[in-house]
């Protein structure tokens, strides 16, 4: 599916920012593109299901990006509650889950030029206007002149053709010969220092783009241990979370009634106890989980 995937996103601005990132793979490799038929839409169950989310988590983030996912396709099936999804709108949507962390909706927005109201602004068309007829005549007596001096140097034949009987511009290849063979030694060498000189700076410019591709590749490692980090802190955060949640818990058991009728104090204790328990463990169980994959990599 990986050549289907290129030729559906290519050209897309998230799929240029995914590419040659590790985030790329994971676009062409994911389990559900082994089942999915390309003509065929599917509820946004189904798809929360394949991206292992919630359909509300899929709904808020098809929301913001509607017109860029869509592509106002007429013959989408979508209603005002069932929304549906076929294929090219399934992978936009999984490009705008692999970046969301790293980009949030703001910086997703920015990177397909949707502006406030949702909508893409598509930047507008050149135009190529005729000059006007006083511009025109100003460059045909601009062209005359420089044919005619053209014509003086004596380089240059003007003769008609027999098939066509336009005009044609021929080389005087006698007049050539003779100046030539009237260039000057120095003339010579001022040529060889220009090639050499061309020699240089054509090793200096593959110098230049081999400084700019290593540094190209370095950019993108970057982003993809950003990326990462972002994933490993949420990971730290969630079971310093859960850790907390289960603490909580086992200090406050208690009997029937108390779990029937819980107060709002409860729960307030329980937030401030989750709050203690990161803001005392986070610092130190993220350092450990940030020095084992950079360890790793």
């Amino acid at each position: 599916m990986k050549e289907k995937v290129m030729e559906i996103l290519q050209g897309d601005p998230l799929y240029s920012v995914i590419c040659e990132t590790p985030l790329e793979e994971t676009l062409y490799t994911d389990s559900y593109l082994t089942d999915i038929i390309e003509k065929k839409f599917y509820s946004t169950p189904e798809v929360a299901a394949w991206f292992e989310i919630t359909d509300a988590q899929l709904r808020y983030y098809i929301k913001p990006f509607e017109h860029y996912i869509f592509d106002d396709m007429a013959d989408n099936p979508t209603t005002a509650t069932v929304i549906r999804l076929n294929m090219p709108s399934i992978l936009k949507l999984r490009m705008i889950l692999l970046l969301k962390d790293e980009y949030r909706v703001k910086g997703l927005k920015r990177l397909l030029g949707i502006d406030e109201n949702g909508y893409i602004v598509k930047q507008p068309a050149a135009t190529t206007a005729l000059a006007p007829p006083d511009e025109l005549a100003n460059k045909v007596e601009v062209l005359s002149n420089v044919l005619q001096q053209m014509m003086q140097t004596g380089l240059f034949h003007m003769q008609q053709d027999d098939e066509s009987g336009a005009m044609q511009i021929t080389i005087n290849e006698s007049y050539l010969a003779q100046n030539i063979n009237l260039l000057s030694m120095e003339s010579i060498q001022q040529l060889s220092e220009v090639q050499d000189r061309t020699e240089k700076l054509t090793e200096e410019s593959k110098s230049l783009q081999k400084q700019i591709t290593e540094l190209k590749e370095e950019n993108k490692k970057d982003i993809a241990f950003k990326i990462r980090e972002r994933q490993i802190e949420n990971e730290v955060v969630s079971t310093l979370r859960t850790e907390a949640l289960e603490q909580f818990a086992e200090q406050k058991k208690s009997g029937i009634f108390a779990k029937l009728f819980r107060s709002a104090q409860v729960e307030l204790e329980k937030e401030r106890f989750i709050n203690q328990y990161l803001a005392k463990h986070l610092s130190k169980r993220l350092d450990k989980a940030l020095r084992e994959y950079h360890e790793s990599s």
